[in-house]
Formats: structure tokens, C-alpha cells, sequence
């Protein structure tokens, strides 16, 4: 398990390097720990987490935890603090969505502040529906959070498989690109927006997450 941290001037730029990059409490750990890392950091900064290869992320890693409820609701609760620390991370963010965003990686995909989709291939979706996994209603929050109301219940209910295209269209993503420049163009994204002050942005995330960090579990204190 392996999340890289390179700098791209003041852009922090993280690979999950997993295959495809599963959500376990060791992938979180590892996420956790480069946070970590940049919390440290003063001055200029944003951050780009990419994945390589055809997946952004998978989803849970229903495998190791799918005949094991208490691990289950353990690495859910996981999930939540995650994302919640994401849409609370001090400094703009944004997803570069190599590939395939599906199910926890989908919502995983919306505690950033924006998002750039791979244009010819690859899907975000939330797939709940189709393998028998209901969503609890914190987990539709992370959706609603970020997504047109009408768009989230439509994913919720389908599980449509969003290409890019249509993912831009329903407010999924900000923008596309293709496969060799989504990296570049999710830097370029961040580095126009690295020089804000920090303490602003941190207090802005603050009013516009409170709720919803509440509502994970996590409240502000």
C-alpha cells in the first residue's frame, strides 16, 4: 500500500499507487499520514490526489470486510472522517480521476473542491444498488453535500456508470481532460488557487462544512 507525495511548486500532488486503490483502514492510514505531512507545511498550498493506471478508486474493499460487520461499520466510520477532514483540509483541493470512481471512491471523489475526469474512458458511479449495499443516510449526505439534489438521487437509484461527459453535464465533475493531460490540468486547477490564504479558506470550509461534518459525526469544535 502506497500513497506518494510529490510537490509541483506549491502543489502537493499524492498518488495512490494500489492497483485499484481499494478503501481499507490501510489505504486511509496511509492517506491520514500524508495529511498529515502537509498539515505541517506554512505558506502557499493545494493538493491533488490522483490514482494511476484505470482506477481512481473502487470502493470499499468489500473483501476484506464484506462478511464482517463490525469491520464494516468500522471502516464506513473511517470513510466519513476522511472525507470530512478532506472538505475541511486547509488549503483548495482537487481530485484528478484517472479512472474508475465507483461507489466509496465516488463519494470519496466529493470531499474535494473540484474534480477532473479522464474524457475517453472510465466511470464514476455509485453502484449500491446493483450489489445489494444500502446506503446509510450519512453516506447519501456525502452525495447530497456536493451534488445536484436531482443528480444524486438519480445515481442513488440507477447506478448509472457517469462517463465523463455526462458526469460534467449532471455537475459530477468541474472538467475533463484527456487521459495524459488530467493530471496537468487537475496541477494547473490547484496551482491558480495555491497562493489563497489559507486561514481564510480554512475558515470558509468551516461555514460551508460544519453541517455536514456534523452530521458524519465529526463536529466542529
Amino acid at each position: 500500500m502506497e500513497i506518494t507525495l510529490d510537490f509541483e511548486g506549491p502543489v502537493a500532488v499524492l498518488t495512490w499507487r494500489d492497483g485499484e486503490n481499494r478503501i481499507n483502514d490501510d489505504s486511509l492510514e496511509a492517506l491520514h499520514a500524508r495529511l498529515d505531512e502537509l498539515d505541517q507545511r506554512d505558506g502557499p498550498l493545494a493538493l491533488v490526489l490522483s490514482g494511476e493506471g484505470k482506477f481512481f478508486s473502487n470502493g470499499l474493499d468489500l473483501q476484506r470486510y464484506g462478511a464482517d460487520p463490525a469491520g464494516l461499520g468500522h471502516i464506513l466510520t473511517e470513510l466519513h472522517r476522511t472525507v470530512v477532514r478532506l472538505l475541511l483540509f486547509p488549503a483548495y483541493t482537487v481530485a484528478a480521476l484517472n479512472g474508475h470512481t465507483f461507489a466509496g471512491g465516488a463519494l470519496l471523489s466529493c470531499a474535494f473542491d473540484y474534480r477532473v475526469m479522464r474524457e475517453d474512458r472510465g466511470f464514476w458511479c455509485m453502484n449500491e444498488a446493483d450489489i445489494g449495499l444500502p446506503l446509510d443516510h450519512k453516506l447519501a449526505a456525502i452525495l447530497f453535500n456536493r451534488l445536484p439534489r436531482a443528480t444524486a438521487i438519480d445515481a442513488m437509484l440507477t447506478a448509472r456508470r457517469f462517463a465523463a461527459p455526462a458526469a460534467r453535464s449532471a455537475g459530477i465533475v468541474e472538467a475533463m481532460a484527456p487521459e495524459g493531460s488530467v493530471l496537468e490540468v487537475a496541477v494547473d486547477v490547484a496551482a491558480s488557487n495555491a497562493g489563497k490564504d489559507r486561514g481564510v479558506i480554512a475558515h470558509h470550509k468551516r461555514i460551508a462544512y460544519g453541517e455536514i461534518a456534523a452530521t458524519l459525526g465529526f463536529p466542529i469544535g
